[in-house]
């Protein structure tokens, strides 16, 4: 199938400087990847709940999987604007179900941040070629973004630990070939202090998988819940020491936070070359709907507020590569921006009028997709709270 067509993007107001010519030669290969092997491919996935397991060796064969991780685990040791380029390709053509990024950018962080050195020769390769797909469990039925608050326990007997609990909302859950758990070692009820992280291989004894679940969006994706009775895992996979999981967890949140922020500005991006498109060429009482001032009103906030969202990311950008990027910035990156998204997507319905209500056009499926941006990663709210302790 061919490559879907994708709008020209409306022209920046402030020029970005970030990246150079090897970032955009990269940005050419994963565009091609983004739109000829997913986009296309969009009504398949919604209907299986999940991508094709193959596409993720094939990201791996481009070398679009764990581009940042050092070149002896498998990865390219590039900086982090490569993985904003391949965030920003995905948000371009409106995909909602390959876990790609959470797999190269949260999982594999958090393995070659805090992992030992057996731990990343023998995980890190393999996610590099998409032999390996993993997937990031924290969250658990009744706790939501309390991390403190969750109950699946790991016991210790002798060499190993024996995991029961359950974990709910999983990107890449049904597809993954391996999960970084979150855990309770230890007095379970000593709050962050017991919670620690293990690498547990999903193919083990007594780990398994539920359905994907049937969300309001994002319907490609294969997110599920995991299930763990009794699963006996080795103390070698221990992330870091016990208790020190919670510690991990922050140090790598800010980052994720910050991932949200950037697919949220290429998505409204997006949304707004897309709305632009469409009003030049609908017309309604004979001339054509962006001809109407309040279209050009709409239009010009939008492009006003979506530079602001572009320009506050990239020096955010800036600071990441720097490692100075401070919670409090995160925070408001990613509250601000998954904010901002789901009014532009919404005004961008209402410039469509009725189609803009018809899942055939893209503005539609953004609708119902781009609307978790605003809970995981901490809810918006819980960003709120977090920059206010530091006022």
């Amino acid at each position: 199938m061919s490559a879907v067509h994708v709008p020209s993007p409306v022209a920046p107001m402030i020029p970005r400087t970030l990246f150079n010519a090897d970032h955009e030669a990269f940005r050419d290969t994963a565009r091609r990847y983004f739109e000829t092997e997913i986009a296309p491919f969009h009504e398949k996935w919604e209907e299986q709940q999940h991508i094709d397991r193959k596409l993720w060796n094939k990201a791996g064969e481009l070398g679009l999987l764990c581009c940042t991780m050092p070149e002896e685990y498998g990865g390219s040791g590039v900086d982090r604007l490569y993985s904003m380029v391949l965030m920003e390709e995905q948000a371009r053509v409106g995909d909602s179900a390959s876990g790609m990024a959470l797999h190269s950018d949260i999982v594999a962080n958090y393995i070659n941040n805090f992992g030992n050195e057996a731990q990343k020769k023998a995980w890190l390769p393999k996610m590099a070629t998409g032999e390996v797909v993993g997937a990031i469990a924290m969250t658990e039925p009744g706790t939501g973004s309390d991390l403190q608050a969750i109950r699946t326990t790991a016991v210790a007997d002798g060499d190993d630990y024996i995991v029961n609990g359950s974990k709910i909302f999983i990107t890449n859950g049904y597809l993954c070939d391996m999960a970084v758990v979150a855990v309770k070692t230890g007095d379970i009820n000593a709050g962050a202090q017991s919670v620690s992280l293990l690498i547990m291989d999903a193919h083990a004894p007594g780990f398994s998988k539920g359905k994907p679940l049937k969300k309001v969006g994002m319907k490609g994706q294969d997110t599920s819940e995991l299930f763990f009775d009794n699963v006996r895992v080795p103390k070698s996979n221990l992330l870091g020491m016990e208790g020190m999981g919670f510690i991990m967890l922050m140090k790598e949140l800010a980052w994720e936070r910050m991932m949200i922020a950037i697919i949220c500005a290429s998505a409204a991006e997006h949304a707004l070359a897309t709305t632009v498109e469409y009003v030049k060429q609908r017309k309604t009482f004979g001339k054509p709907v962006n001809a109407y001032q309040n279209t050009r009103f709409k239009l010009a906030e939008m492009r006003s507020e979506v530079q602001i969202a572009r320009v506050f990311v990239d020096r955010c950008m800036e600071q990441v590569l720097k490692n100075e990027l401070s919670v409090e910035a995160a925070c408001a990156a990613k509250y601000w921006v998954s904010d901002l998204l789901s009014k532009v997507v919404d005004e961008c319905v209402q410039l469509h009028g009725g189609y803009g209500y018809m899942l055939e056009y893209p503005i539609a499926r953004a609708y119902i997709d781009t609307r978790a941006n605003r809970i995981y990663g901490g809810t918006n709210e819980i960003m709120k709270e977090l920059i206010s302790r530091s006022i």
